[in-house]
């Protein structure tokens, strides 16, 4: 299977050329691309497929085969792979997902894409739809115990489920490996959850980690960092238009409030080409 390795500030995925390349099996291949040791190494595998409703469309999986909604930084690698690699000369595309329909604006420097810029759509504050079990309306500032704390969550749909958590302490010295399971399979949360950890650094920068359902911590998340915007500025602790640091580098997020799309820009990297043999257990 020949494949295209990228990423967006270090969230890594594998990406396959469905227009060219038939993938059956995608959640054990997922699995197996994945693994840093035996596979390639990746967050997940993201699949670019044709589509009869958008330019293209993107299927993506994480580390545990689990197919994902969307992802923020993977589909800016979309972008750039399909300007790149010669499959569009459209710098604005559209790229269908389970999320809905996603639209890109490319930055092209020098023949290739550096910048992407995406509408996100409108972010989802109702319980029930991101889903959070809860008979409040929206799940802001809900109560969760883990380990006998008490945190204050903001739950946030950008496509997928997220949890933000803003803290005090100094989000550097997080224990993730331990606390971050127990917020992802935490009984609130039927379709598990993503869940990013905090600190607003003034009113237009935030920092944060992210502990991610079916891949754990990451260097970065988009649908993150536009969650954690969207949440800080329901706090009005922040401006409309945040920079957001995380562990692989930085996004921005601009959010104007109630029903407006959330747009996110960021760059995309592409990190080399390859072709890896799947083994028989896979592909029989």
């Amino acid at each position: 299977m020949k494949f295209t390795k990228m990423h967006g500030i270090g969230n890594d995925y594998v990406y396959v050329n469905c227009l060219k390349e038939e993938v059956t099996h995608p959640e054990e291949i997922a699995k197996f691309v994945s693994d840093r040791h035996f596979g390639v190494g990746a967050d997940g595998l993201i699949l670019i497929k044709p589509s009869q409703t958008a330019d293209f469309e993107m299927a993506m999986y994480n580390a545990d085969g689990s197919r994902g909604e969307m992802c923020g930084n993977g589909i800016r690698c979309v972008a750039k792979y399909v300007y790149d690699y010669g499959l569009t000369n459209q710098t604005n595309i559209s790229v269908e997902t389970l999320a809905g329909m996603k639209y890109l604006d490319m930055t092209v420097e020098n023949g290739k894409v550096a910048l992407v810029k995406v509408n996100m759509g409108a972010p989802e504050i109702e319980a029930a739809k991101i889903p959070v079990l809860t008979e409040e309306k929206q799940a802001l500032n809900l109560p969760l115990e883990i380990e006998g704390k008490i945190y204050q969550a903001t739950c946030i749909s950008m496509g997928n489920p997220h949890c933000v958590i803003f803290m005090e302490e100094d989000i550097r010295n997080l224990n993730l490996e331990k606390i971050g399971p127990q917020f992802e399979h935490h009984s609130y949360f039927p379709k598990r959850i993503n869940t990013e950890f905090v600190n607003i650094l003034d009113k237009n920068t935030l920092r944060m980690r992210v502990w991610e359902r079916g891949s754990g911590e990451t260097l970065a998340c988009g649908t993150g960092a536009c969650a954690i915007a969207v949440a800080a500025i329901l706090k009005n602790s922040v401006e409309h238009n945040v920079k957001v640091q995380l562990l692989g580098g930085d996004l921005q997020i601009a959010w104007e409030g109630d029903h407006a799309p959330v747009y996110m820009t960021g760059p995309a990297v592409t990190v080399f080409d390859g072709e890896v043999i799947l083994p028989e257990d896979i592909i029989k």
